[in-house]
């Protein structure tokens, strides 16, 4: 962890790196050009379970696809979102937050220069070897296949409450799958 050691930071913001974590990375082309990406469905589920602990905020330096991306982080999950080289990705950070307050989830080469920044790092589990090998936590999912659910999960635990579903689905009413959750 950048900061203080053995000082536990407090966290509020997060910062995605879109292609690679939220999506799978892939880039699927007609003749047209760019017109696909594939993201998870997990994913969004895992933001919704922190948005109210931490300032959410995704970045893209894909400029043919930022439409594609644009589309699902904006127009669908309702997040804010810019277009970011990796190597402004530092100081576009410290503009906007705190890096002490930051944290940063990416999977490519470059990305190390912003974990060695910010308060915490983390990376999927199908990052770049550099990216992974720097990381304060490397989650078990890939980018596109569940990772961010996975790491807003290890945020909660790690630095909030930890997360319970049998607490959650009891606490939201009464749904019709809230009759099959095991009380605890």
């Amino acid at each position: 962890m950048a900061g203080h050691p053995g000082k536990k930071p407090h966290l509020k913001n997060f910062i995605i790196d879109v292609d690679g974590v939220l999506n799978t990375g892939q880039f699927l082309y007609s003749a047209k050009g760019k017109e696909f990406k594939i993201f998870g469905p997990d994913d969004s589920d895992g933001l919704s379970l922190l948005k109210h602990k931490m300032t959410i905020h995704m970045v893209s330096g894909d400029k043919r696809g930022f439409e594609i991306t644009k589309k699902r982080v904006v127009d669908d999950m309702h997040f804010p979102l810019d277009l970011v080289s990796t190597f402004d990705r530092v100081a576009w950070i410290k503009a906007k937050y705190n890096l002490e307050e930051s944290v940063y989830i990416g999977d490519g080469i470059y990305d190390v220069l912003v974990f060695r920044e910010v308060a915490y790092s983390i990376a999927p589990a199908n990052a770049f070897y550099l990216a992974k090998k720097e990381a304060d936590f490397v989650t078990n999912s890939r980018g596109g296949e569940g990772a961010v659910a996975e790491a807003c999960i290890h945020l909660l635990d790690k630095f909030f409450a930890p997360y319970d579903i049998f607490k959650l689905a009891s606490a939201t009413g009464s749904g019709a799958w809230t009759k099959h959750v095991k009380k605890t």
